[in-house]
């Protein structure tokens, strides 16, 4: 999950579980305000791990680092006594009324975990059990970046700010239906570019939702009715049916992909279920062979005829010295420890030998670009490494 949407989370669960106050708000720094800028910063907390790739030349450590000790359940407790001890020192510095030691102990260690259970439910994998276990376990029930988790997060608490009083209730409903149909328009430009576009139809449904939910509570001051808990709890409670919803998805999902396979006589070694963009309907299959990578597209809303589904095969290529040779450097030996669905490609350019290596998990989204987290090893006619490292154009 993408940082932004793990702060608006925290925030979000600040407001709703722990009666937190606006963070920005005019009023001057109180408990309330601590409570949720505690949950955002703890939710946020874990994604510090990539301060260090900023200052490191090692391209192997979004890899082996990020997603790891930060993200650990078994180290958590320390961090979250960390930050309640800075918290506490710098409150007291500030002469702020705050939380005891104990209760923001509590309020981080929340933060974080709800960091480490929405990056559990992407596709990326979260080292959970580091230091003493290096695996990546991944749920697979959302992408990394859904905009429309992040709406239902977000709404919300933008609702409860605009219907907290009548003096300019109408001004700020429309400003800020302005501000997210604006948003909505760019984000399905975007989509368009990383080739997961949506219907104008689908565009226009999210703007009258929008209109709806900012507009109508205007009429007769309607929204002035729900209180500001009220609205938290109402998004906290529209996410959670959305993971519920993406979490039956996945399983209607894989059971196609286990029919894929027992209707072709497939040979599985493993296979999985990932989420593609931009709704809970589009999934992508994928199962690992002895040879290669199946690739199995579909539409849960479509008919589930196994037998016409859209696939593709990606098979390995042929073991040779360069391939082999490539497999022994360490560097390349991580790639596939990080790889669910690896597939390994040779070509030759010039008397140059070519190997690649790239996770079908992560699709190649536009035809001019490479598909992320593909690694490349150059190597001379004597196998001699001459360049290696992720590509990037």
């Amino acid at each position: 999950m993408d940082t932004i949407t793990h702060g608006i989370a925290g925030a979000l669960i600040g407001k709703a579980v722990f009666r937190g106050e606006d963070m920005l708000a005019a009023k001057p720094m109180n408990r309330a305000r601590i409570i949720t800028w505690a949950l955002m910063l703890g939710a946020i907390f874990p994604d510090s791990d990539m301060v260090r790739e900023w200052f490191s030349s090692n391209p192997m450590l979004i890899l082996t680092w990020h997603r790891s000790i930060t993200h650990s359940l078994v180290c958590m407790p320390i961090f979250a006594l960390a930050l309640a001890a800075l918290t506490q020192l710098f409150a007291r510095w500030r002469k702020w009324e705050a939380p005891s030691f104990a209760a923001l102990t509590g309020i981080y260690a929340i933060g974080i975990l709800s960091h480490i259970f929405l990056d559990l439910v992407t596709t990326f994998g979260t080292m959970i059990w580091s230091p003493l276990s290096w695996s990546r376990p991944a749920w697979d029930l959302i992408f990394i970046i859904d905009f429309t988790f992040t709406g239902l997060l977000l709404c919300p608490q933008i609702l409860a700010w605009v219907y907290r009083k009548a003096e300019g209730l109408k001004n700020r409903a429309i400003i800020t239906w302005s501000v997210f149909t604006l948003a909505s328009l760019v984000i399905a430009a975007l989509l368009k570019i990383v080739g997961a576009p949506i219907s104008a139809q689908t565009a226009l449904t999210v703007i009258m939702l929008l209109a709806a939910l900012f507009l109508l509570p205007s009429v007769r001051f309607v929204g002035l009715r729900l209180r500001y808990a009220t609205w938290n709890r109402a998004g906290l409670a529209a996410a959670s049916l959305y993971l519920a919803a993406a979490f039956f998805a996945h399983r209607a999902a894989l059971e196609r992909v286990e029919k894929f396979a027992s209707i072709f006589q497939v040979k599985v070694e493993s296979l999985g279920t990932l989420p593609l963009p931009p709704s809970l309907w589009h999934w992508d299959g994928l199962i690992n062979t002895p040879q290669g990578v199946y690739d199995v597209r579909f539409d849960l809303s479509e008919s589930p005829d196994l037998s016409a589904i859209e696939h593709r095969y990606y098979p390995d290529a042929i073991p040779n010295q360069y391939i082999d040779a490539a497999k022994r450097l360490p560097e390349v030996q991580k790639v596939y420890w990080f790889s669910r669905f690896p597939v390994t490609r040779f070509h030759k350019e010039g008397s140059d030998a070519i190997v690649e290596i790239y996770d079908a998990r992560f699709p190649q989204v536009r035809r001019d670009r490479p598909a992320s987290f593909t690694y490349r090893v150059k190597m001379d006619e004597s196998g001699k490494v001459i360049s290696q490292g992720w590509l990037r154009e």
